[in-house]
């Protein structure tokens, strides 16, 4: 038998939003005893800093240049490799309950399994396999679908319109009138994609999420090895939880983040010293990403707004905490405590201010690339807690979890397991990792890629609408934790960027990567 498994996902989450990382804002017990109890990463990076691409990775092991889901709107292959597929051969029983966004979420038609199963009312379909098999869709026995609202065709939808229909006014509506994402002012700041939600805390995606996973919990027989993938769709905008919980953080009382300076001129400064769509999208010229408002102007966020924001989301994050709380209790009623590996973490961070902006997009600095990762292993695993330094990234999930379930691990699965130890990171050569870019949106494609090691933080801007080849970002992260001093072009820096750019290289010239990346069907 393999040990059970609880796989916590949050959306669009900084590392610094959980008190064990330093954050200040949100109240984090549960994370906070998980990381003590456990293996807590300071440099986790995805492989993309948006959803579909990075969720995928996590799912198949590959990065987006191998899965081929490489932007939003790009939906995985229903025949990807799928580690839950090997985890179902092994006998697990097998659930995602939550966000799931392996495929896009305007999709009219049903076309995805994802969007068509409430409608469908059945747990799950059959669906090819990686292998050539058929069997439950990506391996999962169960699925059970949520997104930022209730509209649409996902179960928390189907739930809050049939139940409660009353409720359905109070969220943000996130596209505009012409399919946009809004730009809409909300709160007392009047933040882009904030609202003040009349809902009840009980009827939130974030508890049905975790009451869902309990009813599927207590589901199980007490012999059965499990896997389950809980995905909460919150912190990510638009930020509307609960109204009732919105006193947890004053948002008056929030301090600026250290990061965003408050000078308009300061901001400018040190956006110039990056590559020039940072400005660009500063400026309201270009939108790299849709997510991000087409018709919003970063440099007309305030200081107010940040702070607004930021107290939101911290509130968001309390919310996730406890209804984790929750689905850990059950697990312990259930008896299973000692028996059962809990790993947390998010797909891509946000830049909630940093430099003057919001959401995210080919910015490949700490705000979005440095992610939030505890693993607790099962008490009866006996492994000791630790505090990994090494940069590690989420393509080795798949492998970890393998590890776990005590099954081998396939050849299509390209990040190894995550070091355990700083000592072991070192005897397995765990000493840098790779997060890709590309989009092509409105006209504007931008393709970047970057590499992190312990010292540096090295961007690369390959050939496209916003760059020639030649732009790029190095940051000494010791010196200038905050990523404001681009170092890409001094000269005592050259060797440096010289083996930088050959682990780019190196990456970009492995072997069996996607010949024919999909096609956007839809924007996100």
């Amino acid at each position: 038998m393999g040990r059970k498994i609880l796989f916590i996902t949050t959306d669009q989450q900084r590392y610094d939003t959980l008190g064990c990382n330093g954050g200040l804002l949100s109240r984090t017990p549960i994370a906070d005893r998980l990381a003590s109890e456990g293996i807590r990463y300071t440099r986790c990076q995805p492989t993309s800093v948006v959803c579909m691409p990075s969720r995928s990775s996590m799912l198949t092991g590959q990065f987006p240049s191998r899965h081929g889901a490489w932007m939003n709107g790009v939906p995985l292959p229903v025949e990807a490799p799928s580690f839950v597929e090997s985890l179902h051969d092994a006998g697990y029983r097998t659930a995602l309950i939550g966000k799931a966004h392996f495929e896009p979420l305007l999709d009219p038609f049903g076309l995805y399994a994802e969007n068509a199963l409430a409608n469908l009312g059945v747990p799950t379909v059959e669906q090819p396999w990686f292998d050539g098999r058929r069997g439950p869709h990506r391996g999962f026995d169960l699925m059970e679908m949520a997104t930022h609202s209730a509209i649409g065709p996902l179960h928390y939808s189907k739930w809050i319109q049939r139940e409660h229909p009353e409720a359905l006014g109070g969220f943000y509506p996130v596209l505009d009138g012409e399919l946009n994402v809004n730009a809409q002012g909300g709160g007392e700041s009047d933040a882009p994609q904030v609202r003040y939600n009349d809902i009840p805390r009980e009827w939130y995606h974030t508890d049905w999420v975790a009451n869902r996973t309990i009813n599927w919990l207590t589901s199980l027989e007490a012999t059965d090895d499990w896997f389950c993938w809980m995905s909460f769709p919150d912190p990510h905008h638009p930020w509307d939880p609960p109204k009732s919980e919105l006193a947890r953080v004053p948002w008056r009382d929030v301090d600026l983040p250290a990061n965003y300076p408050q000078r308009s001129e300061d901001r400018e400064a040190i956006l110039d010293q990056k590559a020039r769509h940072w400005r660009a999208w500063y400026d309201g010229r270009v939108v790299s990403n849709y997510e991000a408002p087409a018709k919003w102007v970063p440099a007309t966020l305030t200081a107010d707004q940040v702070r607004e924001v930021n107290a939101i989301n911290a509130v968001e994050v309390e919310l996730i905490d406890e209804a984790i709380g929750r689905v850990l209790a059950s697990i312990s009623e259930l008896g299973w405590s000692d028996d059962v590996d809990i790993v947390l973490t998010s797909d891509h961070g946000e830049l909630q201010g940093d430099f003057g902006l919001l959401f995210k997009g080919p910015y490949h600095v700490d705000a979005l690339m440095r992610l939030p990762l505890i693993w607790r292993p099962a008490t009866s695993a006996d492994i000791a807690p630790a505090v990994v330094d090494a940069p590690v990234n989420l393509v080795s999930l798949a492998a970890t979890f393998l590890d776990v379930a005590g099954t081998s691990r396939p050849e299509w699965v390209e990040g190894g397991c995550l070091p355990r130890s700083n000592d072991e990171a070192a005897m397995t050569h765990v000493d840098s990792s790779i997060t890709e870019w590309d989009s092509a949106l409105f006209g504007v494609d931008v393709h970047v890629r970057s590499v992190v090691t312990r010292e540096h933080l090295f961007t690369m801007y390959l050939p496209g609408a916003m760059h020639d080849g030649s732009e790029g970002e190095l940051y000494v992260l010791g010196e200038d934790p905050l990523q404001r001093h681009n170092r890409f072009d001094d000269p005592a820096l050259a060797g440096v960027r010289s083996d930088l750019t050959g682990r780019l290289h190196e990456h970009a010239t492995r072997e069996n990567q996607c010949e024919s990346p999909g096609p956007v069907v839809a924007p996100v």
